[in-house]
């Protein structure tokens, strides 16, 4: 009885990782706005008892739904005026991680990501102006591995990066399904 006990409490513990309550949604959606906000006034906003709003925050956390508290910076806002995002077609011989290792010492590269279809890895980078850009995907050709680029440069940002909208609508999802 105690491993069926204990395959309930790891199946409850993963179905919990992939969904979120209203109240999980409203705080995600207060701390997003508002990132400074203490777990005190996030209390008082959300109408709910401090150690519920700190309870939430570390269940959140130890799960990943949240993944950290720091700043966004604006890549502009630091003389980085160019976005890019670049395809790589790496040789297949030792796989992506040594590639995707040596692109994380340069730091223009901001994120890599492994992909479907002709290219292999996409990296989203940043440059001070186009010729810099070149500069850029010259280093990223002299990692070993690399094979061929393409890039492709972003001239607007009309919708950012956001998760939001993804965790308002977790709960209305779940009240759906069940």
């Amino acid at each position: 009885m105690d491993n069926l006990s204990s395959l309930l409490a790891r199946t409850a513990e993963n179905l919990y990782i992939m969904t979120i309550d209203h109240l999980d949604s409203r705080l995600l959606a207060l701390l997003t706005a508002e990132p400074r906000l203490g777990v005190l006034e996030c209390s008082r906003r959300l109408g709910v008892a401090r150690g519920t709003v700190q309870a939430r925050l570390d269940r959140l956390m130890s799960r990943g739904v949240i993944t950290g508290f720091g700043p966004d910076v604006s890549t502009a806002a630091l003389g980085y005026d160019v976005t890019a995002f670049v395809l790589l077609e790496i040789r297949q011989v030792a796989g992506h991680e040594p590639v995707a290792h040596r692109l994380a010492h340069i730091p223009e590269v901001l994120e890599v990501h492994t992909v479907t279809g002709g290219s292999d890895l996409m990296c989203r980078v940043v440059a001070r102006t186009n010729a810099d850009l070149q500069r850029v995907i010259d280093e990223i050709v002299e990692v070993r591995g690399v094979v061929r680029t393409s890039s492709i440069i972003a001239l607007d940002t009309p919708v950012p990066y956001r998760v939001l909208p993804l965790v308002a609508d977790v709960p209305r999802r779940a009240a759906r399904e069940s």
